[in-house]
């Protein structure tokens, strides 16, 4: 018996929707949740005033200013560094055996689970370096996790960029830095940002390698020698040792709009950069 081929495509065309909007809905749940246990808890104190009792009194402006300070200084030193390996890797060698083997080396990295990453980080960076609970542990820690991500990423969106907007370029005389900086680059910025974005909502949501880095201090962050605790430190502190549910829920709901504001952002650049060179 021959199935109808309209029937099978309605079929499959029902799964998927209902896979999408199942997936969706967590999504919803996960988010109302947090808004209806943790917005009658904020306040202009919560959000600009430090801690008190370990966390029980108080609020979370050092945990914002820790939290900025991490991802800003690791996105800084990640994303040259990622971008310049995509931009070797795609641009000026050939397939090899090298790069096959730090193709090797980027994936196997970004398969390593966090809390390897903090164990490193603690060993390397605090005891045998000598910095101590501190931001810049922290900071190089969280740089070296982000680090394939984007490099994948911009890698990618680098191989997307037609072969042809290159010939075009180097016949009006234009060098190799001139094309990949001025067109190659542009016409990726796209996909490379979409890779900075993922990278900076993995770094704020990060918690086992920054506890054994960077510290759970409730101080502010005075200089890159200094402890500090970012939001999902506090988020995980106030939850696992009870020390205040209602003001944990509180603290992932400014968790969550903060990635919100920067998704929003990011898609916003994202849009004017397509405009631009479309």
């Amino acid at each position: 018996m021959r199935v109808n081929p309209r029937f099978i495509d309605k079929i499959v065309k029902l799964g998927l929707n209902a896979q999408a909007f199942f997936t969706v809905g967590i999504l919803i749940v996960i988010v109302a949740t947090i808004c209806f246990k943790g917005f009658p808890y904020i306040n202009f104190e919560f959000v600009f005033s430090s801690p008190e009792d370990m966390g029980r009194r108080g609020g979370i402006f050092p945990s914002i200013i820790g939290t900025i300070l991490l991802v800003m200084l690791s996105i800084l030193l990640a994303t040259p560094l990622g971008v310049g390996t995509a931009i070797y890797l795609t641009e000026y060698t050939k397939e090899s055996r090298f790069t096959k083997i730090i193709r090797f080396g980027v994936e196997s990295l970004a398969g390593i689970p966090s809390i390897l990453y903090g164990l490193f980080g603690f060993i390397f960076f605090v005891i045998k370096l000598k910095m101590g609970w501190s931001l810049l542990a922290g900071v190089l820690t969280i740089t070296i996790m982000i680090l394939p991500t984007i490099i994948r990423t911009s890698e990618e969106a680098i191989k997307s960029v037609p072969r042809n907007l290159r010939l075009v370029s180097y016949s009006l005389s234009a060098t190799k830095w001139e094309t990949v900086t001025k067109v190659v680059i542009p016409s990726a910025a796209p996909g490379i940002l979409t890779g900075v974005m993922l990278s900076i909502g993995r770094a704020v949501g990060e918690t086992a390698a920054v506890i054994f880095t960077m510290g759970s201090s409730l101080r502010f962050p005075a200089s890159l020698m200094d402890s500090g605790r970012t939001m999902a430190v506090h988020f995980y502190i106030l939850a696992r040792e009870g020390i205040s549910m209602e003001k944990a829920y509180a603290t992932s709901l400014i968790l969550v709009l903060s990635i919100l504001l920067v998704n929003i952002i990011a898609y916003y650049i994202m849009n004017r950069v397509i405009s631009k060179y479309s």
